[in-house]
């Protein structure tokens, strides 16, 4: 006769299996009504990247046994209390005390450790995020792919052979896998929607000043770079930036407050937009998996009543701007370079990084002041050269997220006997992206598309600028139209 606990225990874990395999909302909510506990989702989250990671190499640092503690206290009653949750290798991933190593072999090397906890990360765990690990970025964040020499490469869960994206890759191919339901990921030209359109994923990058870069950081990259996450659903990327968002002391941008809450812009109409599509541009060859994709994304939002026009900002054709923003990346490193020497009492040179890394670092240190100043301004200048798109009257813009399928592992790694190649190549894989990264205007990728070979192919949609609320309700809208959430990778827990 079955022995009537282990049948107990046996639909207790299958129960267990089934939540977990729901987005972080639906976690949260089900630790609301007691269906499961705290400790029992990170455990599953624990037997999940124990299980998979090995094939993928998405998590490089596990904070198994402190989550397990911190599942069983007095988590913070937020509202996404006793959900596991993955911090990224970079910048505002800091938590006191816990190693951080930028995907950098002279910082692992080091065992240096985050000097102190970012606001970002007070506030993911306010929100009662269970932190169970870190996952792996490329040297530096450089990279639209996650193939670092101190961590070895994170493949992608669609097919292991290809790029999960950079440099928010292990974080996507870890949420992709369901590892876990969401991770922190960042975004310096991309890398949360490069990622997410890789991996299947919904990658919402804010309005700049949305959501502080503090303490220890100010601005990135000349305000280039932004933080929050790679999710499964809409509704997490709304909830999760619901719980982060809100300026600091301190910080030298600010976005005015929504009206109401993000989560409540889930499942709200949106009315009738305008919107511009541009399946290409004369400056960038677009693989046709990727104009196709915006095509029929296009054709959807008619579908769905929207006024849909083929139709973009002049000024996004304009090469020059890059330019100036790699005048600004360059000196960046520069400055963070010196900054990693002086942490670790030793000047860093060429042999402690990749061959472009150390390029662009040498390429940092030639910018002048002037230089620098000059090419903020030509930023700014761009920058309202753009925003006279939205002004003109469109609420949308309907972009590939990148140019090309998810390339294979090893064709976007620096290579020593062609300096610079690398990030030539990055160029092109940014050419959609980092535009509003410059703008500092809200941006995601939604897994609208796969291609014949089973990638998937993410399209971009951008709105005026502190219009997150638009994004969420047109993204939700696209969510019930074309369903996403019941495919799964190959390589999935």
């Amino acid at each position: 006769m079955p022995n009537r606990g282990a049948l107990c225990h046996e639909a207790r874990m299958d129960r267990t299996t089934e939540i977990g395999d729901r987005d972080a909302t639906g976690q949260a909510d089900a630790v609301r009504r007691k269906d499961v506990s705290p400790r029992e989702l990170v455990d599953e989250a624990i037997r999940r990247i124990e299980r998979v990671n090995p094939r993928l190499n998405a998590v490089i640092h596990e904070h198994f046994e402190r989550a397990r503690a911190e599942a069983d206290g007095p988590l913070p009653d937020g509202p996404f209390r006793g959900v596991p949750f993955l911090l990224k290798d970079l910048a505002n991933g800091a938590r006191a005390g816990d190693p951080i190593h930028w995907g950098a072999r002279f910082l692992k090397d080091a065992g240096y450790r985050a000097p102190e906890t970012s606001y970002l990360v007070e506030k993911f765990m306010r929100a009662g995020l269970v932190i169970v690990g870190r996952t792996n970025v490329p040297e530096l964040g450089a990279w639209t792919t996650t193939e670092p020499e101190a961590y070895g490469p994170t493949r992608n869960p669609w097919n292991p052979e290809h790029s999960s994206g950079g440099s928010s890759g292990g974080a996507a191919a870890a949420v992709a896998s369901r590892m876990v339901a969401a991770a922190h990921a960042s975004d310096g030209g991309g890398s949360i929607r490069i990622p997410a359109s890789k991996c299947g994923l919904v990658g919402l990058k804010p309005s700049r000043g949305r959501v502080s870069m503090g303490p220890a950081i100010g601005e990135m990259w000349a305000g280039l770079a932004f933080e929050l996450a790679v999710t499964r659903s809409v509704r997490d990327a709304a909830g999760l930036l619901d719980a982060v968002a809100g300026a600091m002391p301190g910080d030298p941008y600010v976005a005015e407050l929504p009206l109401r809450p993000y989560l409540a812009e889930v499942g709200a109409p949106p009315g009738t937009l305008r919107i511009g599509l541009v399946p290409a541009i004369a400056t960038v060859p677009v693989h046709p998996d990727c104009a196709g994709a915006v095509e029929r994304s296009g054709r959807l939002l008619a579908d769905l009543g929207h006024r849909v026009e083929i139709a973009h900002p002049r000024a996004l054709e304009d090469p020059t701007i890059s330019e100036a923003v790699i005048r600004i990346i360059a000196a960046s490193q520069a400055h963070a370079i010196d900054h990693f020497g002086e942490q670790l009492g030793r000047p860093l040179g060429a042999a402690d990084m990749d061959c472009d890394n150390w390029a662009i670092t040498e390429m940092g240190r030639q910018v002048s002041g002037a230089q620098y100043l000059a090419a903020l301004a030509a930023l700014h200048a761009w920058n309202r050269r753009m925003a006279s798109f939205w002004s003109g009257g469109f609420d949308l813009l309907v972009t590939p997220t990148i140019p090309v399928p998810p390339p294979r592992l090893g064709e976007q790694t620096p290579d020593p006997a062609a300096p610079l190649s690398a990030w030539a190549r990055t160029g092109t894989m940014v050419a959609f992206t980092v535009p509003f990264n410059v703008t500092g205007q809200p941006a995601m990728s939604l897994p609208l598309h796969w291609n014949d070979a089973g990638l998937p192919i993410g399209v971009q949609l951008v709105a005026g600028f502190g219009r997150e609320d638009v994004l969420i309700r047109v993204g939700a809208q696209l969510e019930t139209a074309a369903p996403w959430a019941e495919r799964r990778p190959p390589i999935s827990a």
